[in-house]
């Protein structure tokens, strides 16, 4: 009986030879600093979440660009298709003419047409004329449309890519996982003494209950998922990716399709560019935006990391 109750006071007996102030210094190295660097991430985040959301507006604008030119196309080419056709009538009706006195007129492709017929052509040619200019004007307007799109695609490109670079070093290191596993050795220890040194009477109540307010405050880092944050790094870095590799593509596509070869050449060839343009324009959007999601997730993760770490070192001031 003698020799259990000597192996049950053994532990007490090494606690009470260690001072629980030594303890307390010992968790004040290992905790201490964790709040900063968590700090400095959060600002990080917020700058990826900014960078993230300026590539998604980019984006959108990207897309809403490229509808608003499809618009402007489909007019276009309606326009051309009745110019195409009222041309075609005219020149059929001058050669159906059998008069010795033919005119030249100033209508497109050099028409022919007699004089019994000029009246009503020549108000015909003011239309022709009329829609020339407003054909000319689309044309005008498509290409600026364009170039406009081709940009916001370049820039939604260079954000992604730059909130890639961001999100993929934001990440908890294996420094600061190995500070915070310290700390909470460190707590650990601080609670094992502080619990014999209060059976063994050898701290004062006050000395027992600031450590207790320590071991309180700092092993709510047991309830912190810091794997989490990383794992919303790289959901962001990915999305990010993605949004960059569909902006670049998007950007080439839609110089492409506006460049003055593929616009005075084949026409199918030059809708089936602007439509992938344009699909290319809302995937790097979404990606964008999906990648705004895991930076914001990110940030509302490492505050609740941050707000354990600050309470943690308050409590050991």
């Amino acid at each position: 009986m003698l020799r259990g109750l000597f192996l049950f006071l053994i532990p007490g007996i090494a606690y009470a030879n260690t001072d629980l102030s030594v303890a307390v210094d010992n968790a004040r190295t290992a905790c201490t600093g964790i709040a900063k660097e968590l700090s400095s991430m959060k600002t990080m985040a917020g700058v990826g979440t900014a960078v993230s959301s300026v590539g998604t507006v980019a984006g959108g604008a990207a897309l809403g660009t490229g509808i608003a030119k499809a618009q402007v196309d489909k007019k276009a080419d309606k326009i051309e298709t009745e110019l195409a056709q009222e041309i075609e009538r005219l020149n059929q009706l001058a050669q159906s003419q059998q008069a010795d006195s033919l005119a030249k007129i100033t209508i497109p492709n050099n028409l022919v047409q007699t004089d019994s017929t000029a009246r009503h052509d020549n108000n015909t040619s003011g239309e022709i004329t009329e829609k020339q200019k407003e054909l000319a004007q689309l044309n005008k307007t498509s290409k600026n449309l364009g170039d406009w799109r081709t940009g916001t695609m370049a820039a939604s490109t260079a954000t992604n890519i730059a909130s890639m670079v961001m999100a993929s070093t934001n990440r908890v290191t294996g420094d600061l996982k190995t500070k915070i596993n310290e700390c909470l050795g460190a707590i650990q220890t601080l609670s094992n003494i502080r619990m014999q040194a209060r059976i063994s009477q050898t701290a004062d109540e006050a000395a027992l209950e600031y450590a207790g307010k320590i071991v309180s405050a700092c092993q709510a880092w047991k309830n912190v998922d810091i794997d989490s944050i990383n794992n919303k790094s790289t959901g962001a870095a990915i999305s990010s990716g993605v949004g960059a590799g569909l902006g670049l593509a998007g950007t080439v596509t839609s110089a492409t399709a506006n460049s003055q070869n593929v616009r005075q050449g084949d026409s199918d060839k030059e809708k089936k560019l602007n439509t992938a343009s344009n699909i290319l324009a809302g995937g790097t959007t979404v990606a964008s935006g999906v990648a705004v999601v895991f930076n914001a997730t990110q940030i509302k993760t490492i505050k609740q990391a941050e707000a354990v770490a600050k309470e943690c070192e308050e409590a050991l001031q």
